[in-house]
C-alpha cells in the first residue's frame, strides 16, 4: 500500500487546510470545494486528509457502515441491534469522472440473480463512502447523471435506489470534496451550491517556499516511508486536536450578536437562499472549537464568511469568484454592537485559527476594465481603422440550436445521442464486452431454452449468445466554434455590442448544456484561432471581451481556418460532433475575387455535412442578403440576432434541422 504524503507536510495553502480541518472538525458544514491551477497540491492535501479522521465504529459485517451506538433501521444488511463494534479507520473513496451509475449508487447483483434466481443487492461508492470522505477529482468533469445523483444523496443524507426489480434506501451522510481546474470548465450551479466552502489555491511566487515545495516532494519520492516517519509526531498532533475539537463542539454557543452579523454579511453580498447562513453558523462554530473556544468571535464569522460565501454570490459562471473584504469589514463593523454577547470584531485578521503557519501569498488575480471603443468603423471594404475593444451587451437566454441525427459523443445536455446512460430505448447483440446488460432481454432470450439446457434448479442456465446490450439514448456536448466577424464592416460600436451579446448568450447556453467551445476571428488580412476547443467556456468570453474590430473582410480565411480546427478536432475526438456558429453580416473583400472564394470555402462544410448556423449581423433599412446566400453555401441556416432569443421564433429549432436534412 503506497505511503500518503503527510497533511502536515503540505507546504503553504493556509485555507486549503484550515478548510478540510474544518470539515474534520464538523462535517455538518457541508464539504470543500478546491479550486486552482494544476500542480498546486489539491489532490495531495485531500488524500492526506483521512489519515487525520477519528476511528469510524461500525457494525461488524455491514456493508453499509452503520454506527453500532444508532444503527439505521432501515439498513439492507440489518435489522441490528445496538451494542458494541468495531472501530476501523475512516475511509477516503475516489469517484472517478468516468463511473458508471451503477458503480456510484449500486445495482441488482447480476451473477447471483442469474446464476442463483434471488434478487441482491450490490453496494456502490455512495455506501462506500458513508461516514467518511467522498472524493471527486476534476468535478467539474464529472457527468449530469452522476450529478443529480450527487445531489439527491447530498440533499437526503441517504440513497435511494430503484431499478431492475430492487428497492433499496440505505444511509449516504459523507463529507464531499472536489477539486477542480477552472480553465477546463465551471461547475453546474446546483452541485456548486452543495459544497459547503470553497477554496481558490495558486502556487506561490515566494521563491523560498518554492524551494520548500521541491525539497519535500524529493524526500517523500525518494523514502515515502522514512519521510512519513518524520511528519508521524505532527500528525498525531493534529489528530488529537481535531478530536479535542469535536469533543468541544458541542459546547460551543454561537450568539445572537454572532447570528446577526452571518445573517447581515449573507444578506449583503445578496446570496442566493437560505444555505449560506446555516453554511456560516456550522463554520464559525467549528472555528471557535478549533482555536479551543466555547464562543464564536466576530473573526470567526468574518473567516468563515471568507471560505463560505465567494462560490455562492456569482450570478452567471463568467463572475469571478472572490470577495469584497471592505464590504465585509464595513458590514461586521456596523452589526458588532448587536447583540447579547458578541465581543465584536477584532480586526481583518486570520479567523479562528490556522492550521499551521507555514503561510504563503497568495495571487488575487482581477481583470481591469478594458476601455470602450468610440464611435465609428464605418460598413465599408477597406481603409477602417481599427477600434478598440467595446463591451458586450447584456446577454439573453438563447434559442437551442442542435446538431441533426443520432450521435455517439461525450454526455452533455445538447443534441440527442447514444450513450451509456439516458432512457432504454431497447437491447441488442452486444458487439465487444458488454458493458450495460438488458435484463428482460436477456432473459427472454434465454427462457425457451432451460429445458433443453437441463435447468434443474431455480437459477437460469445462461449461454453468451443469450446475453443482450441495453441501448440508451440521451444528449450529448457538441463543439460549439464560433466564427466571429471582427472587420470593419461590424465595427459600429452599437453593433459589435449586440454582436457580442448574443455570442456571449450562445456561450452560456454552451456551458449550460457541457459543450466544448472554441472561438475564431477573421480580420484584415487574415484569420486567428482566438481560442482552440476547450471546456473551458469562460476562457472564451474573455477572449471575446478583448476582440478589437477593424479591418477588411477575410470570410474565406475564417472560414478555412475553422474548417482547419474542425479536422484536428476530429482526429482527436472522431465521436463528438460540431457545430460552426458563424457570425457576419455576409460581406467577403480583400484579395482576388474573395466572395467566390468564401463561396469555395463555405461548400467545404456542406460537402462533410458539418451542421451550421450564420448569425446575420446585417442592420439598416437596405440589406443585401448576404448572411443567407452564405448559409445557402455551408448548407446551413441564417438566423438574425433577434431570432437567437428563447421567446422569439419557436419553430427556430426545427428550421436548423430541416435545413440540414434538406442539404443531406
Amino acid at each position: 500500500m503506497t505511503t500518503p504524503f503527510p497533511f502536515t507536510a503540505v507546504v503553504g495553502q493556509d485555507d486549503l487546510r484550515l478548510a478540510l480541518l474544518l470539515n474534520a472538525v464538523s462535517p455538518a458544514v457541508g464539504g470543500v470545494l478546491v479550486r486552482g491551477e494544476k500542480g498546486t497540491a489539491k489532490s495531495t492535501a485531500v488524500r492526506a486528509l483521512s489519515a487525520l479522521l477519528p476511528q469510524v465504529a461500525v457494525v461488524p459485517g455491514c456493508r453499509f457502515s452503520c454506527d453500532p451506538a444508532a444503527p439505521d433501521p432501515a439498513c439492507p444488511d440489518g435489522p441490528h441491534e445496538a451494542g458494541e463494534g468495531s472501530e476501523r479507520p475512516a475511509r477516503m473513496v475516489e469517484l472517478p469522472v468516468g463511473a458508471s451509475e451503477d458503480r456510484l449508487v449500486g445495482a441488482l447483483d447480476i451473477e447471483r440473480a442469474l446464476a442463483e434466481g434471488v434478487k441482491a443487492f450490490e453496494p456502490g461508492l455512495l455506501a462506500d463512502a458513508h461516514r467518511g470522505i467522498l472524493y471527486v477529482d476534476e468535478v467539474n468533469l464529472l457527468h449530469d447523471h452522476l450529478v443529480d445523483l450527487l445531489l439527491d444523496a447530498a440533499a437526503m443524507g441517504a440513497s435511494y435506489v430503484e431499478r431492475e426489480g430492487v428497492s433499496v434506501r440505505h444511509a449516504a451522510r459523507f463529507l464531499l470534496v472536489g477539486t477542480m481546474n477552472p480553465e477546463e470548465g465551471e461547475l453546474r450551479p446546483q452541485l456548486l451550491d452543495r459544497f459547503g466552502l470553497t477554496v481558490e489555491v495558486a502556487a506561490s511566487r515566494e521563491p523560498d517556499q518554492r524551494v520548500e515545495v521541491v525539497k519535500r516532494r524529493l524526500a517523500y519520492d525518494a523514502d515515502p516511508a522514512g519521510f512519513a516517519a518524520r511528519w508521524a509526531a505532527e500528525e498525531t498532533a493534529v489528530r488529537q486536536r481535531v478530536i479535542a475539537a469535536r469533543d468541544l463542539l458541542p459546547q460551543v454557543r454561537l450568539g445572537d450578536g454572532a447570528l446577526r452579523q452571518i445573517a447581515a454579511t449573507c444578506a449583503a453580498f445578496e446570496v442566493d437562499g437560505m444555505r449560506a447562513d446555516i453554511v456560516m453558523a456550522r463554520t464559525a462554530t467549528a472555528l471557535a472549537a478549533w482555536a479551543g473556544r466555547t464562543d464564536v468571535l466576530a473573526e470567526d464569522v468574518r473567516q468563515a464568511a471568507l471560505l463560505a460565501l465567494p462560490h455562492r454570490r456569482r450570478r452567471n459562471p463568467f463572475d469571478a469568484p472572490g470577495l469584497d473584504e471592505d464590504k465585509l469589514d464595513e458590514t461586521l463593523e456596523e452589526y458588532s454592537g448587536e447583540g447579547d454577547d458578541d465581543p465584536g470584531p477584532d480586526g481583518p485578521g486570520g479567523g479562528g485559527g490556522q492550521p499551521a503557519p507555514d503561510s504563503g501569498p497568495q495571487d488575487d488575480g482581477a481583470g481591469a476594465a478594458r476601455p470602450e471603443a468610440g464611435e465609428g468603423g464605418q460598413p465599408q471594404a477597406s481603409g477602417a481603422q481599427e477600434q478598440s475593444a467595446v463591451r458586450a451587451a447584456e446577454p439573453f437566454r438563447a434559442k437551442m440550436l442542435s446538431v441533426p441525427g443520432i450521435g455517439e459523443g461525450a454526455t452533455g445536455r445538447r443534441s440527442r445521442a447514444r450513450t451509456e446512460h439516458g432512457r432504454t430505448t431497447g437491447a441488442r447483440r452486444p458487439r465487444g464486452a458488454l458493458t450495460k446488460l438488458h435484463l428482460a432481454a436477456t432473459v427472454q432470450a434465454a427462457a425457451p431454452h432451460q429445458r433443453a439446457r437441463g435447468r434443474s434448479g431455480p437459477g437460469l442456465v445462461i449461454r453468451r449468445d443469450d446475453l443482450r446490450q441495453a441501448t440508451r439514448e440521451g444528449r450529448e456536448g457538441n463543439l460549439v466554434l464560433f466564427v466571429v466577424d471582427a472587420s470593419g464592416s461590424m465595427a459600429a460600436r452599437q453593433r459589435m455590442s449586440a454582436v457580442k451579446g448574443a455570442v456571449l448568450s450562445l456561450l452560456l447556453d454552451a456551458y449550460q448544456r457541457r459543450d466544448k467551445v472554441g472561438l475564431v476571428t477573421f480580420r484584415g488580412s487574415g484569420a486567428d484561432v482566438a481560442l482552440p476547443p476547450t471546456s473551458s467556456v469562460d476562457a472564451a468570453a474573455a477572449r471575446l471581451e478583448s476582440l478589437p474590430t477593424g479591418g477588411r473582410t477575410p470570410l474565406a480565411a475564417g472560414l478555412l481556418k475553422a474548417h482547419e480546427v474542425l479536422r484536428v478536432e476530429r482526429l482527436r475526438d472522431p465521436a463528438r460532433r460540431a457545430l460552426v456558429v458563424v457570425v457576419t453580416d455576409g460581406r467577403a473583400t480583400g484579395g482576388p475575387e474573395p466572395v467566390a472564394l468564401a463561396g469555395r470555402a463555405a461548400r467545404l462544410f456542406a460537402a462533410e455535412q458539418v451542421a451550421s448556423v450564420v448569425v446575420d449581423c446585417e442592420s439598416g433599412p437596405v440589406r443585401l442578403g448576404l448572411a443567407g446566400q452564405l448559409a445557402g453555401e455551408l448548407g446551413g441556416t441564417a438566423v438574425t440576432l433577434d431570432e437567437l432569443r428563447a421567446d422569439s421564433i419557436a419553430g427556430l429549432v426545427r428550421d436548423v434541422q430541416g435545413t440540414q436534412r434538406r442539404a443531406a
